[in-house]
């Protein structure tokens, strides 16, 4: 247990670290300080060295130069396995999970519990010590529970349980609440006020400002390597965050359509979907307007975008595109109708990662960069550089693997594979998830032209300051069906909740 004595003496400090790759410096000079205790929330753009940054603390990669003091132990670099015998554990935005394992296998995977003289695996005692740490999290999942079966945000609550099952004094935390509810956020800040109230320290990373400003008792930011500054608890506010990340102020998330609102690209009228066979869905989305859909993890968001593109079946009901009939029975048929979706999980559902980004962007319309059969590779990297022009993606060379871009530009790369094609609608599925807050502007700015253009969007957020600082109108789904609807002058989250929850 951590006495008030040892809450005034640094957990972990951090002098003068570098790190350069090939020449490329990623952290320069970084110094920082952890107390016992605290949450120090990690902020930056994506790029800005945060990643290289928790690899070094982790032990994944050595620094270049500086020390790592540890309760006044002096280290040049940490290993992984000293990492995690100095009680450092990380909850990584990107879930390292196993689906062929049960809940409580992946808790305990490399400290497993055996019994008996031949030393055999402890299935039972593994479960009941998961047990306790799932609903401590708020988890409502089983520790036999096949992890193949768990959702995303329920994936998410596994890893932060994971990382309280071996007794952390720190527990790094990228992004936790990237797929997770409001409800399931305020779990997880109480879970932190729990942490802190037993002297474990947290260094919080999220690109969600709102999250860091209830949380965090310091903010410690990094701009291109470098540190650009603190605020303590007093000094924490959405813009004085803003200010040191990117060095400049950043205006309203919201910024109006060109034209008002016109006739229906998408009708769905009296659409009951396999995913939730016994729910009844109608809604249009406008010319000219960014549809919002919002709801608990579990509404049946997702399910609908991917009955909309054809990945799972509509059982019953009318779809109208552009005044048409229209339903996809594979995407095959949605993306030749030019109904595009970004998937909620951009690296598991919309890209291959260990392609190029001049592959990626052309791998839906190879007809398009194809002669008598052959894909052409000039006209491939013409087609990609286009793209990267036009959104601005950040990299010199399109033949350079997708997996070695950043969160921000990585979806860019999902959004220019259809934006070189001829969208009629795109449904956007937590379109900036894990992303910095100065590329959720950039992306939010494409939306905006997307509609202007004619395009329809409909996005899908579990973000609350995201449906409600975006959107011009709000559809809010419950239990597969949808609740209610909100025009802009009634926006709130107390109004959103209030249809996602059913309260009166």
């Amino acid at each position: 247990m951590t006495t008030n004595e040892d809450r005034k003496r640094p957990l972990l400090v951090l002098e003068n670290i570098s790190k350069a790759y090939s020449g490329a410096v990623a952290l320069s000079n970084v110094s920082m300080t952890v107390m016992a205790g605290e949450v120090l929330a990690l902020i930056g753009e994506n790029g800005a060295g945060k990643s290289t940054l928790m690899k070094i603390l982790g032990g994944v990669i050595p620094p270049s130069s500086g020390q790592i003091v540890i309760d006044n132990v002096r280290y040049d670099r940490l290993s992984v396995t000293e990492s995690q015998s100095v009680g450092f554990a990380f909850v990584h935005q990107e879930l390292n999970v196993f689906d062929n394992l049960d809940v409580a296998a992946n808790m305990f995977l490399g400290r497993e519990k055996r019994a008996g003289f031949l030393r055999l695996l402890d299935v039972e005692a593994m479960r009941a010590a998961a047990e306790p740490l799932l609903r401590r999290v708020g988890a409502t999942f089983r520790p036999d529970t096949p992890v193949a079966e768990l959702a995303l945000a329920e994936r998410q609550l596994l890893e932060i349980a994971k990382a309280l099952s071996i007794q952390a004094r720190l527990i790094i935390m990228d992004e936790p609440t990237s797929s997770l509810t409001l409800s399931e956020t305020k779990t997880l800040m109480n879970v932190i006020a729990g942490l802190k109230a037993d002297g474990i320290a947290v260094i919080y990373i999220s690109h969600r400002l709102s999250e860091i400003e209830e949380c965090a008792d310091r903010v410690f930011a990094l701009r291109d390597g470098k540190a650009a500054g603190e605020l303590d608890k007093p000094e924490i506010t959405h813009d004085a965050m803003i200010r040191i990340m990117i060095g400049r102020d950043l205006n309203s998330l919201y910024k109006p359509p060109a034209r008002p609102p016109g006739e229906p690209i998408l009708t769905l009228r009296d659409i009951r979907t396999s995913a939730k066979p016994l729910a009844l869905v109608e809604f249009d989305v406008l010319d000219g307007e960014i549809l919002g859909v919002a709801g608990l993890v579990g509404a049946g968001r997702t399910e609908l975008a991917e009955a909309i593109f054809g990945i799972t079946a509509i059982l019953e009901g009318t779809i109208m595109l552009k005044g048409k009939p229209f339903r996809a029975s594979c995407p095959h048929d949605a993306i030749a109708a030019g109904i595009y979706l970004v998937p909620e999980d951009r690296k598991r559902s919309g890209l291959v990662l260990e392609s190029a980004i001049c592959e990626n962007i052309c791998l839906a319309d190879l007809d398009a960069v194809s002669y008598n059969g052959l894909v052409s590779q000039r006209l491939v990297k013409a087609r990609a550089e286009d793209q990267r022009t036009k959104l601005a993606i950040k990299t010199t060379d399109v033949m350079r693997n997708t997996a070695e871009l950043s969160g921000g530009n990585q979806q860019k790369v999902v959004l220019g594979k259809w934006l070189s094609m001829r969208p009629a609608l795109i449904i956007f599925d937590e379109p900036t998830r894990g992303i910095d807050v100065a590329s959720k502007v950039e992306i939010y700015r494409l939306m905006r032209a997307l509609t202007d253009a004619g395009v329809g969007v409909m996005m899908i957020s579990s973000d609350m300051e995201e449906v409600i600082g975006v959107s011009d109108r709000i559809v809010v789904l419950r239990e597969g069906e949808i609740a209610g609807s909100l025009l802009r002058p009634e926006f709130s989250e107390h109004n959103v909740l209030k249809l996602a929850v059913g309260a009166n």
